[in-house]
């Protein structure tokens, strides 16, 4: 049988494990020891975090015990205080914890494993392009507890050349969604399998989800009957192939707008045939 001792160091909790001795800071680009500007989000102690909620709170039977979940936001921000920079409970109820980019295998790893969060599923990743930030990528990972039927959003930053570690070891669903972030938007994830292309063509030139990619593209695609393949060119929006009707059918406002004159004329001269025909009838 186990000793007392024994059973005490196999209970003690993951607080633990994850304290900020064991977390000791590493080398990076995004820390700095001289000043804390560069933090994307602001940062609070673990000994004084506070839960921020929106003014107005809609009605939402997803989450029946939202106290709980804010509860849990506090606990992971007490215990993760190198990585967790903010906590906050959306307008929807939801949990949302901002991390630091270093963080993001770290807590994914928390939130699945911990038994009071069982985030198991990953639902979605995707990403927002804000071009006049500093780290222009907000990184977003929306998690789903199947057991505690809870909703989490994991946020982080990265700008266009510092790579993000791949959590495709922790989620196999984190595959695709990877690399749609990187095909969409040219987010760089380390550590990932087979990170390529996904929704655009092979040679695709530019990620189409970033603010300054142009909505008409770079290259467009037709087939040449002379070559016998498809061929790429450059993107030609010709100002004589555009045409403009402005006399449409499907009129959304007839009864604030003058009828034209030959709308007018044209309906004269069909009610007056009609009359014609009747008369020969």
């Amino acid at each position: 049988m186990m000793s007392s001792s024994a059973l005490r160091c196999l209970a003690r909790p993951v607080a633990g494990l994850l304290s900020r001795r064991v977390l000791a800071p590493a080398s990076s680009r995004f820390f700095s020891d001289t000043s804390d500007t560069n933090d994307f989000y602001k940062s609070h102690r673990a000994r004084d975090v506070i839960i921020r909620r929106e003014d107005e709170v809609a009605e939402c039977a997803t989450y029946p015990d939202v106290d709980r979940l804010e509860k849990f936001g506090q606990y992971v921000a007490t215990i993760l205080p190198k990585y967790v920079q903010d906590v906050r409970m959306t307008s929807q109820n939801e949990l949302e914890i901002l991390i630091h980019p270093e963080g993001v295998v770290p807590v994914l790893g928390m939130l699945r494993d911990h038994t009071n969060a069982q985030f198991k599923g990953l639902m979605e990743i995707t990403a927002v392009d804000v071009p006049s930030r500093p780290y222009r990528f907000e990184l977003v990972y929306c998690l789903l507890s199947h057991h505690y039927n809870s909703r989490c959003i994991v946020k982080t930053y990265t700008d266009e050349l510092t790579p993000i570690d791949s959590v495709t070891a922790l989620f196999k669903s984190a595959d695709f969604g990877e690399r749609e972030v990187w095909d969409m938007f040219g987010i760089f994830f380390s550590g990932h399998p087979d990170l390529r292309r996904i929704l655009t063509d092979y040679g695709f030139d530019g990620h189409p989800f970033r603010k300054d990619f142009p909505l008409t593209g770079y290259t467009e695609v037709r087939y040449d009957n002379e070559v016998g393949r498809v061929v790429y060119e450059p993107v030609e929006v010709a100002q004589e192939f555009r045409k403009f009707e402005m006399d449409t059918p499907w009129e959304l406002f007839p009864n604030y707008r003058e009828v034209p004159q030959h709308l007018l004329e044209a309906a004269a001269e069909k009610a007056a045939q009609e009359e014609g025909a009747d008369e020969k009838k």
